[in-house]
């Protein structure tokens, strides 16, 4: 009974640790991604995306706010893990929705997160 029990606890250890990886991300001038200035959208967009799959607010909604946040056209990223949502605003000219959803669904292992419902919209 004792040998169940301890790896019991070492499996829940193991999915622990292993389940919500950080990442880092900087940019090349060594500052936070999330600081970098970038140039104004000439078509600017929101998207509101419900993300299926986050399991802590550090491992994964900030690895996905970092890795929308780095990618040419977007212009603010914020992930909410209490909500499950991210709200992305964007150059429609140089970015698509469906492009948001792909990097979304491409963190971790590609099968972790799942984008299940989206509306993007004209920001005025």
């Amino acid at each position: 009974m004792k040998i169940s029990s301890a790896f019991s606890i070492l499996a829940a250890m193991v999915l622990t640790l292993t389940a919500c990886k950080q990442e880092t991300a900087a940019a090349p001038n060594g500052k936070d991604v999330a600081s970098s200035t970038k140039a104004p959208a000439v078509n600017p967009e929101t998207a509101s995306l419900q993300i299926d799959g986050m399991t802590c607010a550090i491992g994964c909604a900030k690895t996905i706010e970092e890795k929308l946040v780095e990618m040419p056209g977007v212009q603010e990223a914020k992930v909410d893990f209490e909500t499950k949502k991210a709200v992305v605003n964007f150059d429609a000219d140089q970015l698509s929705g469906s492009e948001l959803k792909a990097a979304i669904e491409s963190c971790a292992d590609g099968k972790t997160y799942k984008v299940t419902d989206m509306k993007v919209a004209k920001k005025s």
